[in-house]
Protein backbone atom coordinates (compact mmCIF):
# COMPACT_ATOMS: atom_id res chain seq x y z
CA UNK A 1 0.00 0.00 0.00
CA UNK A 2 0.97 3.63 -0.37
CA UNK A 3 0.54 4.17 3.38
CA UNK A 4 3.62 2.10 4.24
CA UNK A 5 6.22 3.95 2.17
CA UNK A 6 4.73 7.37 2.97
CA UNK A 7 4.86 6.60 6.70
CA UNK A 8 8.52 5.60 6.34
CA UNK A 9 9.32 8.83 4.50
CA UNK A 10 7.45 10.86 7.12
CA UNK A 11 9.44 9.12 9.87
CA UNK A 12 12.75 9.81 8.10
CA UNK A 13 11.82 13.46 7.63
CA UNK A 14 10.79 13.71 11.30
CA UNK A 15 14.17 12.27 12.33
CA UNK A 16 15.96 14.83 10.13
CA UNK A 17 13.95 17.59 11.83
CA UNK A 18 14.92 16.22 15.24
CA UNK A 19 18.59 16.10 14.18
CA UNK A 20 18.33 19.74 13.10
CA UNK A 21 17.71 20.66 16.75
CA UNK A 22 21.29 19.64 17.57
CA UNK A 23 22.74 21.96 14.91
CA UNK A 24 25.75 24.03 15.93
CA UNK A 25 25.51 27.11 13.71
CA UNK A 26 26.47 30.24 15.67
CA UNK A 27 27.70 32.00 12.49
CA UNK A 28 25.13 31.32 9.78
CA UNK A 29 22.15 30.64 12.09
CA UNK A 30 21.11 28.17 9.35
CA UNK A 31 20.14 24.87 10.99
CA UNK A 32 20.26 21.68 8.93
CA UNK A 33 19.50 18.11 9.93
CA UNK A 34 19.75 14.86 8.01
CA UNK A 35 18.52 11.32 8.55
CA UNK A 36 20.13 8.56 6.51
CA UNK A 37 18.46 5.19 5.92
CA UNK A 38 20.76 2.24 5.26
CA UNK A 39 19.96 -0.84 3.17
CA UNK A 40 19.39 -2.86 6.38
CA UNK A 41 16.99 -0.20 7.77
CA UNK A 42 19.39 1.40 10.24
CA UNK A 43 19.08 5.18 10.57
CA UNK A 44 21.94 7.59 11.18
CA UNK A 45 21.32 11.27 11.83
CA UNK A 46 23.55 14.29 11.48
CA UNK A 47 23.43 18.05 11.86
CA UNK A 48 25.60 20.84 10.56
CA UNK A 49 28.53 21.78 12.75
CA UNK A 50 30.13 25.14 12.03
CA UNK A 51 33.62 26.29 12.93
CA UNK A 52 35.17 29.70 13.56
CA UNK A 53 37.53 28.86 10.69
CA UNK A 54 34.48 28.77 8.38
CA UNK A 55 35.74 26.27 5.81
CA UNK A 56 36.15 23.54 8.45
CA UNK A 57 32.41 23.29 9.06
CA UNK A 58 30.59 19.99 8.51
CA UNK A 59 27.29 19.65 6.67
CA UNK A 60 24.48 17.55 8.14
CA UNK A 61 24.42 15.14 5.20
CA UNK A 62 28.15 14.42 5.34
CA UNK A 63 27.94 14.12 9.11
CA UNK A 64 25.22 11.43 8.87
CA UNK A 65 27.02 9.55 6.09
CA UNK A 66 30.34 9.61 7.96
CA UNK A 67 28.64 8.25 11.09
CA UNK A 68 27.10 5.40 9.07
CA UNK A 69 30.36 4.57 7.32
CA UNK A 70 32.23 4.62 10.64
CA UNK A 71 29.77 1.98 11.88
CA UNK A 72 30.36 -0.25 8.85
CA UNK A 73 27.49 0.78 6.55
CA UNK A 74 28.08 1.45 2.86
CA UNK A 75 24.69 0.82 1.21
CA UNK A 76 22.13 3.59 1.54
CA UNK A 77 18.53 3.74 0.34
CA UNK A 78 17.49 7.27 1.32
CA UNK A 79 18.40 10.47 3.09
CA UNK A 80 16.02 13.17 4.34
CA UNK A 81 17.23 16.73 4.77
CA UNK A 82 15.57 19.39 6.94
CA UNK A 83 16.08 23.11 7.51
CA UNK A 84 14.06 26.05 8.81
CA UNK A 85 13.25 27.40 5.34
CA UNK A 86 9.49 27.39 4.83
CA UNK A 87 9.33 28.96 1.37
CA UNK A 88 11.44 26.35 -0.42
CA UNK A 89 12.78 22.82 -0.01
CA UNK A 90 16.28 22.50 1.42
CA UNK A 91 18.75 21.21 -1.14
CA UNK A 92 22.21 19.72 -0.50
CA UNK A 93 25.30 21.71 -1.41
CA UNK A 94 27.53 20.54 -4.24
CA UNK A 95 30.03 18.97 -1.86
CA UNK A 96 27.31 16.89 -0.21
CA UNK A 97 25.98 15.81 -3.59
CA UNK A 98 29.42 14.47 -4.51
CA UNK A 99 29.78 12.88 -1.06
CA UNK A 100 26.44 11.09 -1.54
CA UNK A 101 27.47 10.05 -5.05
CA UNK A 102 30.45 8.15 -3.63
CA UNK A 103 27.93 5.58 -2.41
CA UNK A 104 25.93 5.29 -5.64
CA UNK A 105 23.68 7.45 -7.76
CA UNK A 106 20.46 5.43 -7.50
CA UNK A 107 19.12 6.22 -4.04
CA UNK A 108 16.52 8.66 -2.77
CA UNK A 109 16.99 12.16 -1.41
CA UNK A 110 14.03 13.80 0.33
CA UNK A 111 14.25 17.60 0.32
CA UNK A 112 11.86 18.83 3.01
CA UNK A 113 10.22 21.86 4.60
CA UNK A 114 9.43 22.33 8.31
CA UNK A 115 5.78 21.37 7.71
CA UNK A 116 6.90 17.88 6.62
CA UNK A 117 6.20 18.36 2.92
CA UNK A 118 8.94 17.09 0.67
CA UNK A 119 10.29 16.68 -2.83
CA UNK A 120 11.78 13.30 -3.73
CA UNK A 121 14.84 13.24 -5.98
CA UNK A 122 17.61 10.77 -6.67
CA UNK A 123 21.32 11.39 -6.25
CA UNK A 124 21.55 11.08 -10.06
CA UNK A 125 19.00 13.87 -10.52
CA UNK A 126 20.88 16.09 -8.07
CA UNK A 127 24.26 15.40 -9.67
CA UNK A 128 23.81 14.40 -13.32
CA UNK A 129 26.74 13.16 -15.42
CA UNK A 130 28.65 12.61 -12.21
CA UNK A 131 32.10 11.29 -11.41
CA UNK A 132 32.26 8.28 -9.12
CA UNK A 133 34.53 5.48 -7.92
CA UNK A 134 33.93 3.37 -11.03
CA UNK A 135 35.43 6.13 -13.20
CA UNK A 136 38.84 5.51 -11.62
CA UNK A 137 38.98 2.04 -13.20
CA UNK A 138 38.13 3.15 -16.74
CA UNK A 139 40.75 2.97 -19.48
CA UNK A 140 43.07 5.95 -19.67
CA UNK A 141 45.80 7.08 -22.02
CA UNK A 142 49.31 5.89 -21.08
CA UNK A 143 51.09 7.95 -18.45
CA UNK A 144 52.69 11.02 -19.93
CA UNK A 145 55.01 12.92 -17.56
CA UNK A 146 54.63 16.64 -17.16
CA UNK A 147 57.51 18.60 -18.66
CA UNK A 148 57.80 21.93 -16.93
Amino acid sequence: TEEGPDKEVAKLIHLSQEAKKQSYCPYSKFRVGAALLTFDNSVFTGCNVENACYNLGMCAERNAIAKAVSEGHRDFTAIAIASDMSDQFISPCGGCRQFMREFGSDWDVYLSKPDGSYKKMSVEELLPVSFGPEDLTKEKVPYIPNNY
